[in-house]
């Protein structure tokens, strides 16, 4: 008998408990808090637990006999829930905070990076407006990235558009608050020019299991214009895979290295933000989990038992373990209420009657059921719609087939994923 608890209630939880429901060794899950879609897998059961509430989380974990929990979301892993649990000798799938900072803090992983030979953009750090707005001044404004240091939930990147637009930036997140504490440091980065992809692994401290490459689509429109987002959908695999496999051991493999012997090795998924420059592969970003819509697009994809894979993470094993993928492609688009990402428009009604497909899956993310039973909205992203199929032109169409069968006020969505791959 095993009990497995989530923790998150987005649309790559609902995608890791859709997987983990499918092993035969569990027997019981739970989510905390989950949605509408995790409610509705077999023996899972939502937690009303908030994803940062780590007293409760360890609380619940002790008294309900949990065996394993598999951290989703970045927040609880900043808080030091991989470590409240380690602590109390319960097995838990994601890095402790000290490994976590390389995605906690901007600087850190850019430091780290430098230290350890990886490759990516030359930048500064900033905390005061008045050295940034000179640093501004000195370079071509377009050719400059502005990012918050801390967590932004996918909002803290901007591209500065001329010197007022950076100063307004700039004066917004140091001097406003406009980002919290997330942006009372900035970091301003040479702007790369290239395809984005997200080069993802499983990791147990020394060993890589490559996960297929996947391209995400961060901006709210169509042709990668408006404001930044928590994604937008996406599409693997991204590489072929000698491609991913370069980038794997350029980037992520001295990340792992450095780690290790920096005394805090990395169990989890490491996730690389990748741009590919005419100068190479460079590093974005690093993160500590699956993305949200990563999980959606490559958990479909995943062959072996996702028990098994987490499990040889925790117990170092992984290097012994083969990880199977499937042949195909998956793409994912995200439906969003009108007022996203600035705002949720909570509790509209949602109307889903897509035809039954085993090629067609969809991901709650801001969804929850009325006492009277009826599907509305709770957060911005509402639904992720993924299909799968032999090639990206039928998963394409499959996708927004499915689209078409899904309903609720001011829904939007992007037309042209999975656009980029067929070019």
């Amino acid at each position: 008998m095993t009990h497995v608890l989530i923790v998150g209630g987005g649309g790559r939880e609902h995608a890791l408990a859709w997987k983990l429901a499918q092993s035969p060794r569990i027997t019981r899950l739970s989510v905390a808090p989950g949605n509408a879609g995790t409610a509705s897998l077999p023996r899972t059961r939502n937690v009303d637990i908030d994803a940062t509430d780590v007293v409760s989380l360890l609380d619940y974990a002790e008294s309900a006999d949990v065996d394993l929990t598999v951290i989703g979301p970045e927040e609880p892993l900043a808080h030091g829930l991989a470590d409240q649990f380690e602590a109390v000798g319960l097995r838990v799938f994601g890095p402790l905070r000290r490994a976590a900072l390389i995605e906690t803090s901007k600087s850190h992983a850019k430091a780290l990076m430098r230290r350890w030979g990886v490759p990516t953009a030359p930048y500064e750090v900033f905390t005061a407006l008045d050295a940034a707005m000179e640093y501004v001044m000195t370079h071509p404004v377009r050719e400059l990235v502005i990012k918050a240091d801390g967590l932004a939930r996918g909002k803290g990147v901007f591209l500065p558009q001329g010197e007022a637009d950076a100063e307004g930036i700039l004066r917004a997140l140091l001097e406003r608050n406009a980002l919290g504490a997330a942006g009372h440091k900035v970091l301003i980065e040479r702007r790369l020019r290239g395809p984005e992809v997200s080069v993802m692994a499983f990791c147990d401290g020394l060993h890589l299991a490559p996960i297929p490459a996947a391209c995400d689509y961060k901006r709210l429109y169509d042709g990668g214009e408006g404001p930044n987002t928590g994604g937008m959908g996406g599409y693997a695999p991204a590489l072929p895979m000698t491609q991913q496999q370069a980038i794997i051991e350029t980037i992520l493999a001295p990340v792992v290295a450095g780690l290790a012997e920096a005394g805090t090795p990395f169990r989890g998924v490491l996730y690389a933000g990748v741009m590919l420059t005419d100068d190479g592969p460079l590093a974005l970003e690093l993160n500590v989990r699956f993305g949200d819509p990563g999980a959606q697009v490559v958990l479909p994809l995943l062959e072996t038992d996702l028990l098994d894979v987490i499990e040889a993470c925790i117990e170092g094993t992984l290097g012994a373990l083969e990880v199977r993928w499937r042949r195909g492609t998956a793409v994912a688009v995200e439906l969003v209420t009108a007022g996203y990402p600035a705002r949720n428009d909570p509790d509209l009604p949602i109307g889903v009657d897509v035809p039954h497909s085993d090629k067609v899956l969809i991901f709650h993310a801001g969804t929850r059921r009325r006492a009277d039973g009826a599907l509305v909205t709770q957060g911005g992203r509402v639904l992720t719609l993924t299909a799968l199929g032999p090639d990206l032109r039928t998963a394409i169409k499959r996708a927004y087939g499915a689209v078409e069968h899904i309903r609720f006020a001011g829904m939007h969505y992007r037309t042209d994923i999975g656009a980029r791959g067929l070019e």
